[in-house]
Parts: C-alpha cells; sequence; structure tokens
C-alpha cells in the first residue's frame, strides 16, 4: 500500500506569541517542524512527503513536496488533499507540525491498525477532574471517558478526501470529518510526550539537564598529504600527520561530546593500533557519536572551537567549516562558533609546523 505524509506547518501560533513562527523556533536543535519531518523520513513508510507552509522552505529529498497552505489548519489539509488526488494513495497521515515528540512507533502502530479500518486516531486519557460548560450550567464528565485526540491521524485516502471536498465549516482535525458524518474511527492509545506546543510555556513542560565537555586535539603537519578541517578539504602546502585524516576540528568535537557523555576519549573508541581505523576520514568516526547523542535524547546546544595555527587564516574558511560541521552533526550553524587563534610564531605551531585545536560543548538532556 502507498502511503503519504501531509505535514501542516502554515498556521500563525498566535498563542505562542514570537516574533519567529512557532513552526520554525529552534528546539533541541533544528527547527520544530523538522523534528515530524525527519521522523517521517526515517521510518521508511511514505512514498512522498508533503510540507503545507506559507512560508519559504529549501530542502534536497524527492520525497518531500512544498505547497502553500490556507488561513484555516482545516483549508491547509484540503488543499493538501487536492494536491495529491490524483497520485492514487491509499493512505494518508496528517500530523500538526506543533507535536514533534511523536515517536517512529507511533506511526507503525497507526499503520498496523489502518489495515482494517478507514480511520485511525491517537489519544490519550487525562489525570485531571474534567467539566462541560453548557449554557448556563456546568456538568462533570466522567475522566476516564474524555479522549484528548492528538496527531499524526491516518486515514483511506478516498474516503477522507470525499469528506474533506464537501466541508466548509472550521474543524479542528480530520477525525471531525468522520465524526461528524457517522463515520467510523478507531481510536488507538497514543503518547503522553506527544504533547502540542501552543505557548512557549510548553517548550519547558521537560526538565532538562546540561553537560559539559572539553576536547583538545593536535597533530604535525607533513607534505604530500591533504589538509582536512571540520570535515572538509582545505587548500594548503601540507596535511595533519595522524592514524586518520589528522582532521583537529573534529577530533577535538569527538572528545567533547565524549566528555560531556563522561564515555572516555577518543582513542578508546578509534585506537590508533588498529588497523582498521587506518587513514579513515574523520566525519566516518563523528558519526556514530552524533547518532549516539540522539538516540539517547541529549542534544547539542552551543559548539565553540579554537583553532589554533599560523596559517591557513581562519577567517577564509570559516563559514565553510561551519556549514559542514552543521551538516555533518545536524545541527543548527548559528550555535556554532569558530575562532581562530595563534601562537605568535612560537614552537611547532608558530613554525607552521602543527594545527592544534580545542572544543568547548554544551548538551541537553531531555527528561
Amino acid at each position: 500500500m502507498s502511503n503519504c505524509f501531509i505535514l501542516l506547518a502554515a498556521g500563525k501560533g498566535k498563542r505562542f506569541k514570537s516574533k519567529t513562527l512557532k513552526q520554525f523556533i529552534n528546539y533541541k536543535n533544528k527547527p520544530l517542524f523538522m523534528h515530524s519531518l525527519d521522523k517521517a523520513i526515517k521510518s521508511n513508510l511514505f512514498n512522498e512527503i508533503i510540507i503545507v507552509t506559507n512560508n519559504k522552505i529549501k530542502l534536497r529529498n524527492n520525497k518531500i513536496k512544498i505547497i502553500k497552505g490556507g488561513k484555516e489548519r482545516y483549508q491547509s489539509s484540503q488543499k493538501a488533499l487536492e494536491f495529491i488526488k490524483n497520485k492514487k494513495f491509499n493512505n494518508v497521515f496528517i500530523h500538526d507540525a506543533a507535536r514533534p515528540n511523536f515517536s517512529i512507533n507511533l506511526l507503525k502502530k497507526l499503520k498496523k491498525y489502518l489495515n482494517k479500518n478507514k480511520a485511525v486516531v491517537p489519544y490519550i486519557n487525562t489525570d485531571n477532574s474534567t467539566k462541560y460548560a453548557n449554557k448556563k450550567k456546568v456538568v462533570n464528565l466522567k475522566r476516564e471517558k474524555v479522549m484528548l485526540t492528538q496527531t499524526p491521524q491516518c486515514f483511506n485516502f478516498k474516503t477522507l478526501y470525499n469528506l474533506s471536498k464537501i466541508n466548509k465549516t472550521l474543524v479542528t482535525d480530520e477525525a471531525t470529518l468522520f465524526l461528524n458524518n457517522n463515520k467510523k474511527v478507531k481510536f488507538i492509545k497514543g503518547e503522553e510526550a506527544n504533547i502540542k506546543i501552543t505557548k512557549k510555556s510548553d517548550l519547558k513542560k521537560y526538565p532538562i539537564k546540561t553537560f559539559y565537555g572539553i576536547g583538545f586535539d593536535i597533530h604535525r603537519l607533513i607534505k604530500n598529504k591533504k589538509l582536512y578541517l571540520g570535515g572538509i578539504k582545505i587548500p594548503f602546502h601540507s596535511g595533519l600527520k595522524g592514524h586518520s585524516d589528522g582532521d583537529v576540528i573534529l577530533h577535538s568535537i569527538i572528545d567533547a561530546i565524549l566528555g560531556a557523555l563522561r564515555k572516555k576519549d577518543i582513542g578508546t573508541l578509534y585506537p590508533s593500533n588498529k588497523n582498521k581505523f587506518k587513514n579513515i576520514r574523520s566525519k566516518k568516526m563523528l558519526k556514530p557519536i552524533i547518532s549516539d547523542l540522539e538516540n539517547n535524547n541529549f542534544f547539542i546546544n552551543n559548539l565553540d572551537i579554537n583553532l589554533i595555527c599560523e596559517r591557513p587564516k581562519v577567517s577564509k574558511y570559516r563559514n565553510k567549516i561551519i556549514n559542514s560541521l552543521s551538516k555533518l552533526m545536524s545541527i543548527d550553524k548559528n550555535i556554532i562558533n569558530l575562532k581562530g587563534k595563534t601562537v605568535e610564531k612560537l614552537g611547532l605551531i608558530g613554525k607552521e609546523n602543527a594545527i592544534a585545536c580545542e572544543a568547548i560543548v554544551s548538551i541537553n538532556k531531555y527528561e
């Protein structure tokens, strides 16, 4: 069966009260909407992903299509369904960009139940005493019967499209279209963590712990070797001697992250007496470190780097190196700072026989 994931990211988020639209604020080191997008991609469940937004977004992925949204949520949803009506999708998942904390397991669970249902919607119960104001009377509700629905919600495409096409009234989610037309909805248990970010205070609902790490590396310069700094090749008369490519920036970053995680050092993970690591590119060494961070719910909060050398001049390559680090580490380039330091012609570094680097990183742990 073919599936389409629709990410609604066209809202104005008035209750969030920010100059930056809620769906584009930095959350756990990347724009809020990117968390949902990344999970949709990583799940491998979808043939196509549609982002509905009224802002410019540039993404390089053939599976992703970006379309303009409407004034109201239901209108954005209608536009997306209209956009894919001739693409022969069996199922469609619709998700609000303001819910970044759902899991890939929830996507898989929804898909499983969709095999025998035309609408599957996740929900959670409430622990609060719940009441309902009906005209002049306030009545108490049985809280175990109260269902707080979430997204992603998934549907048989043809059924949802037909219901959406004739709808002219404001609805807050697609499940309402089914319920208003007396069609069955399969409700399944959602996830407590899958909260909707509505106000700025919602960003602080989970406690955060911050850890710090420092890394340092130095390598001698030798002739007839390529120079790599921050994952990119730098034109220079010499390269850095080492068991790997000698990239002192990436090595110091790796050690800084390992320090923050309290996981020893780079030499423990990549011993220089192992031939399998001979001439390994440092960006390959960094990749599993970043994966380990993400898998354990750690996120880089700030990265400060001192590159210590007489030449090459850091100012000439600063932007390229920062862009490379941003891509390699999947973090916003605005949280990376790269400084160039000389040693006033002193010692090995001053004589252009070596390059050193130190890095300090802070990482957040979301409980």
